[in-house]
């Protein structure tokens, strides 16, 4: 992989304001990720195809952790080798809304992996349970350096694939999107993460990055968004990529919930997810 210092000398790095603000009227239209609501159907329909696999992880606790973290993997159907996209859940775990972010993650030529943080977390030593506030509970008391761990082994995995062309990014929503966030400080040799509506990492971690980082916010996301020029200054300061955009009038996890807000979170959908793909392609691909 080649080195992020020296891909920085590659190209000119220009954020005009701290934060670029769309309007619903700039949304761009394409295939964006079914709803919440949908997700189901879009997984039943799916041409590509996704499977479950059990992936070893290195553990430091083994009173306190599987040695094991159950995954679900898509693959793009392509010609050539793909980038590897981790995609990381939501405050509630994983659910069939991930799992249909990550379909559509290999409808766009990626290799895409979700894995379950709450392996072995979960009734009976399982996995995300289906009541939602146990699983916002368990999210709530993981730790990050064994969550850095389980994402660092599930990437291993998906780079050591056939298909996988050696280049990885991360991209996580809510919980996932401060996940996503502090794994590009924690994992040196990610290449690219993308920041949906999640909190910004300290001014210490913040030294720590990397890699590029693309941030999709809400306009109306007030405890997230309050993280978000303290994060531009330092990265600013630093000489490193950050640039967040946030959306009209959307709110607080908008691409789960498209139908609300009077249309802004449709708007900011269709926005954003283009913006992610761009930019996935242009520090993963070959």
């Amino acid at each position: 992989m080649m080195n992020h210092a020296v891909r920085s000398l590659c190209r000119v790095v220009s954020l005009a304001s701290p934060l670029l603000l769309w309007q619903a009227g700039a949304a761009q239209t394409g295939t964006i990720p079914a709803d919440a609501e949908s997700a189901v159907s879009a997984l039943n329909d799916s041409p590509r195809h996704g499977e479950w696999v059990d992936i070893k992880e290195g553990r430091s606790d083994a009173s306190r952790w599987g040695d094991t973290v159950r995954t679900w993997v898509v693959y793009p159907e392509r010609a050539t080798r793909a980038p590897v996209v981790v995609v990381i859940h939501e405050i509630f775990g994983l659910t069939d809304w991930i799992r249909a972010v990550a379909d559509q993650f290999a409808a766009e030529g990626f290799i895409a992996i979700a894995p379950d943080l709450l392996s072995g977390h979960g009734p009976d030593g399982g996995g995300t349970p289906q009541d939602r506030q146990q699983a916002v509970a368990l999210v709530r008391s993981l730790r990050v350096e064994d969550t850095t761990r389980r994402l660092s082994s599930v990437a291993r995995y998906g780079l050591s694939l056939p298909a996988a062309n050696g280049r990885f990014g991360s991209v996580g929503f809510c919980w996932g999107g401060s996940t996503s966030f502090n794994f590009a400080a924690n994992e040196q040799d990610l290449d690219a993460a993308v920041v949906y509506y999640g909190s910004s990492p300290s001014r210490n971690m913040l030294a720590r990055i990397e890699a590029p980082v693309l941030g999709l916010y809400g306009e109306d996301d007030a405890r997230v968004n309050a993280t978000i020029p303290d994060a531009v200054r330092e990265m600013r300061r630093m000489g490193k990529f950050y640039e967040p955009h946030r959306f009209q009038g959307a709110g607080h996890g908008f691409l789960r919930q498209q139908a609300g807000r009077d249309g802004a979170n449709l708007a900011a959908a269709q926005a954003a997810w283009p913006k992610t793909i761009s930019f996935f392609r242009e520090h993963l691909e070959d």
